[in-house]
């Protein structure tokens, strides 16, 4: 079936800012504005990068600054309960929050224990508030990616690397478990293709286990790479064979720059699709395919493309598919992609935001690293602000006419 986006669906535009900006005042807009004017200058954004890392270090008192700009502005809070105003403000709009614990802890047991007590909070605040329609984890923070690298390249375990195995799989094991007892949706985050074949053999073991009456936990699919497409629709099949359903997350891809690099050290394919041309074709073609599959799949599309975005309620439109089927979820990152989230919610699509959550020092290593890795969304600034600046424009002209 072949089927192209010829205009925008009707109703909706991602170009509408009254819509995508009106849970901002005129004043948070203007903080947006000239935080954005501050993020589209390359050079400033490596030199606020390296001040922000040495003020921390040396335990200099910015943390009010951080929290008031570039934490406020992409994080809920440092802890599940100061989250509770972006949860409600997101849900005025009909949107919903993905509370995505995003410390990145020590390598070591203790650590993935009080990751994953924390990700087991997350689920039981989703199961209170239909604000939250789903919940998240990193298999990656909850054990050892030196392990998980072990597993995949099929070296020899010691007895000691295989209890921490087990340990591993007991903590993913107890996350889907309760998020299918209290029926919250869990996805399971995309890593590095390295570690990926693991992260997939867990994910589809929780899904034959959690996923035979609706689809509970959701693996993701990044379709930068060349072979995730096959993958995807080779998990679908094997899902219907096997009687569960499959949620899946599909995303880009975050990690091309580490991917590219070690597939040339290590003299073996580059996983990575040739040109963005190639991903962005595989990644439409997914949405099709689920679409086509709703009987078996539940997707949400993690991005910040508009044409890919337009292009599925396109296709929901041409396939008589209702704005808010429960088998199609829309994400992005708190913060980004308003233009796209406010006006798919006021559309009547489902939709949620990612909302990054943890202590200012432990979460800005990740959000440094989410800018540096995933230059889809550094590169969206320019975008970003150019939408900030015509609001702003707009208001100051309706405040002239009146």
């Amino acid at each position: 079936m072949s089927i192209s986006v010829a205009s925008p669906q009707k109703g909706v535009s991602f170009e509408d800012t009254s819509v995508a900006f009106s849970s901002k005042s005129n004043f948070q807009l203007k903080k947006t504005f000239w935080l954005f004017a501050l993020m589209n200058r390359t050079w400033l954004v490596k030199l606020g990068t390296f001040f922000i890392k040495l003020a921390l270090l040396l335990r200099l008192p910015i943390k009010n600054l951080i929290k008031s700009t570039l934490f406020g502005q992409f994080c809920g809070g440092e802890n599940i309960k100061e989250c509770e105003k972006t949860i409600q403000n997101l849900a005025k709009s009909k949107i919903g929050t993905i509370l995505d614990y995003s410390v990145e802890g020590e390598d070591n047991e203790k650590s993935f224990d009080k990751t994953t007590s924390e990700i087991l909070l997350t689920i039981e605040k989703a199961s209170q508030s239909d604000a939250i329609p789903f919940s998240v984890f990193k298999v990656t923070g909850i054990g050892s990616t030196e392990l998980l690298e072990k597993i995949q390249s099929g070296h020899p375990l010691s007895s000691e690397e295989e209890a921490a195995y087990d340990r591993l799989k007991d903590r993913v094991d107890s996350l889907c478990k309760k998020a299918h007892d209290l029926n919250v949706k869990i996805f399971v985050d995309a890593e590095e293709s390295w570690i990926q074949g693991v992260i997939d053999d867990l994910t589809y073991k929780a899904m034959e286990k959690y996923n035979l009456e609706k689809p509970i936990v959701y693996n993701t699919f990044q379709m930068y790479r060349h072979d995730m497409l096959e993958n995807f629709q080779k998990a679908t099949r094997e899902a219907k064979s096997n009687g569960y359903f499959l949620g899946a997350k599909l995303v880009r891809g975050a990690y091309i720059e580490k991917e590219r690099f070690r597939a040339h050290e290590n003299e073996y394919q580059d996983p990575i699709n040739a040109t963005k041309a190639d991903t962005d074709a595989d990644y439409n073609k997914a949405i099709l395919f689920s679409l086509e599959n709703r009987d078996t799949v539940s997707i949400c599309l993690g991005t910040h493309n508009e044409y890919s975005c337009l292009y599925c309620i396109e296709l929901m439109d041409k396939l008589n598919i209702p704005h808010n089927d429960p088998h199609v979820w829309f994400a992005q990152l708190l913060g980004m992609s308003d233009n796209i989230s406010y006006n798919l919610a006021h559309a009547g699509y489902n939709v949620a935001k990612y909302v990054p959550y943890g202590p200012v020092e432990a979460v800005m290593p990740y959000l440094f690293r989410r800018a540096a890795e995933n230059k889809s969304i550094a590169g969206q600034s320019s975008r970003e602000f150019l939408l900030i600046k015509r609001e702003v424009q707009r208001r100051h002209q309706q405040k002239v006419v009146h």
